[in-house]
């Protein structure tokens, strides 16, 4: 199914930088339930036990693709943007990434549409060295904030977070892109900067290397702010709406499993993306690595309850979504409303919940491999 669009108008190539691919888009409305190929763009350049264990690789290696006849390929892009621009243009087919960024790539007119909801409880967090000073968004006025990637939804929650404080983010503060992991522990232990602004998943991953944090408070603004969405090209949406359906069905039956059994999920990662070891053998890193899948799932499933009674994944209501703009306008990625028929399509989402969730349980119950 995926296929390569023309150029985007230059404006749109300025705003966002996005790269022209070739060919030509457009093809008729597929069958319903016929085969389809997609690739899933991955928001970031680091495999590690998130979304590309728990849905990704779950979905991929028990057949939950194959149930709906899909054929699942990754490429790894640097960041929420980087995602979207693949995803507009034809490079992938579907992405995970940050909601505020695809409410920016919709205001400057990218072809890009959010279908339904992922991470659902607010991942990201201010920390710091123990013995730091620092205790709050006040006392960073001349620090330096340690921020995955310029392209990541870590750099406008890190400004979101100085604004909520009554300091000026481009004035105020330095973000320096240091990554995750190692890369990101040595910034903040040697000193190139002065706070990090990561997701809990991550922080997992730090601590269980041995780095102790202290973490700061996220002010109440933050609550109900959604973050990763799955996102489609919004010119192969009409035509591929039960092609996405399924992709997501799939997905939610993969996070229904992996929030129920996540050493098994982890194990499964292993055998999908071996490269998450890093050459350790899976018996000496797996304890850690469910740790960190663990912290993860905590921000992709209900915040209260049972995932296993969880009959609406992926559902955003317009009070999340109003409150995911008025953060996005805050960390300056749009600067006024969006359209909410411009950027959401739920309809797919009824469609995506109709699985077996008992037939999931007693997998995730039962794995033995």
């Amino acid at each position: 199914m995926k296929q390569k669009w023309g150029l985007l108008p230059a404006a749109l190539v300025a705003a966002v930088a996005l790269a022209g691919c070739g060919g030509s888009g457009g093809e008729s409305s597929a069958k319903e339930g016929a085969p389809a190929e997609l690739t899933f763009a991955i928001a970031s350049a680091v495999i590690g036990p998130k979304e590309e264990v728990a849905m990704f690789a779950v979905a991929k290696e028990l057949g939950y693709f194959a149930e709906e006849k899909l054929t699942v390929e990754t490429i790894n892009t640097d960041g929420s943007v980087a995602a979207l621009q693949a995803v507009a243009t034809g490079s992938a087919d579907v992405t995970a990434a940050d909601s505020g960024s695809i409410l920016g790539a919709v205001e400057k007119n990218v072809p890009v549409k959010a279908i339904g909801g992922l991470v659902q409880n607010w991942p990201w967090v201010m920390a710091v060295k123990p013995d730091s000073t620092i205790s709050g968004g006040a006392d960073l006025r001349g620090k330096k904030i340690g921020v995955i990637s310029l392209a990541s939804g870590s750099a406008p929650y890190a400004r979101a977070y100085v604004a909520a404080a009554g300091l000026d983010p481009a004035k105020d503060v330095e973000l320096l892109p240091v990554g995750v992991g190692a890369q990101a522990a040595a910034a903040l232990n040697d000193g190139q900067v002065d706070v990090l602004a990561l997701y809990t998943q991550a922080y997992a991953v730090i601590e269980n290397a041995g780095t102790t944090l202290k973490y700061l408070d996220n002010p109440d603004t933050f609550d109900g702010i959604r973050s990763l969405s799955f996102a489609v090209g919004a010119r192969s949406l009409d035509d591929n709406k039960d092609v996405y359906t399924r992709f997501l069905r799939a997905a939610y039956k993969a996070m229904l499993f992996s929030a129920n059994n996540p050493e098994a999920a982890m194990r499964i990662g292993y055998q999908v993306f071996p490269q998450i070891l890093a050459g350790k053998q899976a018996a000496e890193q797996l304890p850690n690595d469910v740790r960190s899948l663990e912290a993860w799932l905590k921000t992709a499933t209900p915040a209260s309850g049972d995932p296993k009674d969880f009959a609406d994944w992926g559902a955003i209501d317009d009070q999340e979504w109003a409150k995911t703009q008025a953060y996005t306008r805050e960390a300056g990625q749009i600067t006024g409303e969006v359209a909410l028929a411009d950027l959401w399509e739920p309809g797919l989402l009824a469609g995506a919940n109709q699985f077996d969730k008992a037939a999931v349980l007693d997998k995730a119950a039962n794995y033995t491999k």
